[in-house]
């Protein structure tokens, strides 16, 4: 039996979505949630099930505050961590790391950590949209695009009143507080924009007009990297309150040339009946999957990873759909 996964802020509003779906996916595979608020962290390993346990950590600690004995498979990190103790941890021990929570514009420091020792471990940086789910399921339709993809953009939509946990909360206030511009590529150009540039207009899945705010994720660097297309963004819009329960969506937009060079627009909607943590967390918890080599391939060597260089965009969508999320294409 594989060592546990150490999931940090595992009993979080992600975090424990990312421990159920992955208890979903490996009814046999050992968890660990890590939290400060050791109660709460055994009440949602309890509920979670299997061979599940909970432990109180200390992120300001380079040794998170475990016994020297203590041995993990993996470390998710699931929440901001300021003094980057969970990747050094990891690299120290030739752990498998995934690094959930940071922007576009606050990577460096990860980086720098990788390049200071490229053979310690595999890295893999899900600062993206829902853990990956918008890059992948856009690489993945991408392919109708044989001639060229222009431009790409990926949107998020959720209920008014879906404002995460606490993680999340601290995450939104530092971008507003530290830097309130949002990373895109327009024309080819890569710009930092703000204020009315960084405001799209958003088709939701009712055909409701909907006023999206851009983000500075990791999702428009990699499509730029895997596509070459010359526009790209990621918003994120609120919609009013149903009242018919939780649901989010992932909305994705594709135009260019199709393979008869005849120009072609796709646009593709998922839907999650659920807060956006349980999207996110299906992300994050087939990104965990991949990197312990659970799904019929090795464990990746170590390196630094995006999303798509890991996991099979074509799987991702099919196993979504195995755990209830609904995939709709439009083509125009």
């Amino acid at each position: 039996m594989k060592n546990p996964v150490l999931l940090l802020g595992g009993s979080g509003v992600v975090g424990s979505r990312v421990a159920r779906t992955l208890r979903r996916l490996q009814p046999e595979l050992p968890l660990v949630l890590a939290g400060r608020d050791g109660a709460k962290a055994a009440a949602v390993a309890a509920e979670v099930g299997g061979p599940t346990t909970a432990i109180v950590v200390d992120l300001s600690r380079e040794d998170l505050g475990l016994e020297p004995v203590a041995a993990f498979s993996a470390v998710v990190t699931l929440l901001k961590d300021p003094w980057l103790n969970s990747l050094k941890y990891a690299q120290g021990r030739g752990l498998a790391y995934l690094s959930f929570a940071s922007f576009a514009f606050e990577i460096g420091p990860e980086l720098a950590h990788y390049v200071q020792g490229p053979e310690r471990a595999p890295i893999l940086m899900l600062g993206h949209v829902f853990g990956g789910i918008g890059t992948l399921a856009a690489l993945h339709f991408a392919r109708e695009f044989l001639k060229r993809v222009e431009s790409i953009a990926l949107a998020g939509v959720v209920d008014p009143d879906d404002q995460g946990g606490p993680a999340s909360q601290a995450d939104f206030e530092r971008l507003v507080q530290q830097f309130p511009s949002a990373l895109i590529r327009h024309d080819g150009l890569w710009r930092w924009v703000e204020g009315q540039d960084a405001v799209r207009e958003i088709v939701d899945v009712t055909g409701v007009k909907r006023q999206g705010q851009a983000l500075p994720l990791l999702d428009v660097v990699s499509l730029a990297a895997a596509t070459d297309a010359k526009s790209l963004r990621v918003d994120f819009a609120a919609r009013e309150s149903t009242g018919q329960g939780p649901s989010t969506e992932l909305i994705v937009e594709i135009a260019g040339e199709g393979h008869d060079g005849e120009r072609k627009q796709v646009r593709v909607e998922l839907v999650d009946d659920d807060v956006y943590a349980r999207l996110s967390a299906h992300g994050a918890a087939l990104a965990t999957e991949r990197l312990l080599g659970l799904t019929g391939e090795p464990a990746p060597a170590p390196g630094l990873y995006h999303p798509e260089s890991l996991l099979e965009p074509g799987q991702v969508l099919r196993r979504l759909q195995e755990l209830g999320v609904r995939v709709r294409r439009v083509v125009s």
